[in-house]
């Protein structure tokens, strides 16, 4: 699946191609498309870290677009308008939306607010392991897929955080209830729960794990 750090979704094609064409110039891999059925069809094949999303989209609104766009996915979405009222304004960043940027915009500007706001999401990349479409933030204690956050209970992100930064070593059973629970006295029907609770959030078909694999008669390993 192809991975931008920019989704332009603008009608107009000379401002939007040049922006376009401005980041992708300085490395910030930006695609373009115009209205919303382009938006959404772009995710059927792609993902990006941050969408810069105008209001006046001929027959949809960007204000639509993002009241959609929020059902499934945390990823910061910047407004671009011409458009200034403040009701604008703050209907734009009550539906979801991360910040405003009024129209005309410098080129120049409007790169550094994008890096600053991926820089913001990203987190420190010594803090985040990627396995698969998927970003695990050490430091917030957050899974997040292409399509947002997942959402993990307590013990269930301590369980798969340990099996990933302990990625192609099997663990045991054992190891997994004193390093994780901390009682060495925990049953394997806990263990077993949360592990199919895990394969359900994670694993495309989790009769069939692709990253947390059983090694018989030991424990687990997870692979990428």
């Amino acid at each position: 699946m192809p991975e931008y750090d920019c989704l332009i979704v603008d009608d107009e094609e000379a401002l939007s191609q040049s922006t376009c064409d401005f980041f992708n110039m300085f490395g910030l891999k930006t695609y373009w498309v115009a209205d919303e059925k382009a938006c959404f069809d772009f995710f059927k094949h792609s993902s990006t870290d941050l969408i810069l999303l105008d209001i006046n989209l001929g027959q949809s609104s960007g204000f639509q677009i993002c009241k959609r766009l929020r059902e499934t996915m945390n990823i910061p979405i910047l407004f671009i308008s011409a458009r200034t009222s403040d009701d604008d304004v703050l209907l734009a960043l009550n539906i979801g939306g991360d910040d405003y940027i009024q129209k005309p915009y410098s080129l120049n500007i409007l790169m550094t607010k994008v890096k600053t706001v991926l820089k913001r999401y990203r987190g420190n990349p010594e803090n985040i392991i990627a396995f698969g479409e998927y970003k695990l933030d050490l430091a917030l204690e957050k899974l997040i897929s292409s399509k947002g956050e997942i959402n993990l209970k307590a013990m269930e992100y301590r369980l798969l955080a340990y099996l990933v930064k302990n990625k192609g070593r099997t663990i045991s059973k054992e190891e997994l209830f004193q390093r994780v629970w901390g009682d060495a006295i925990t049953g394997d029907g806990t263990l077993n729960v949360h592990i199919r609770r895990l394969r359900e959030k994670i694993e495309v078909n989790p009769n069939e794990p692709r990253f947390i694999k059983t090694i018989w008669g030991t424990g687990y390993v997870f692979e990428d």
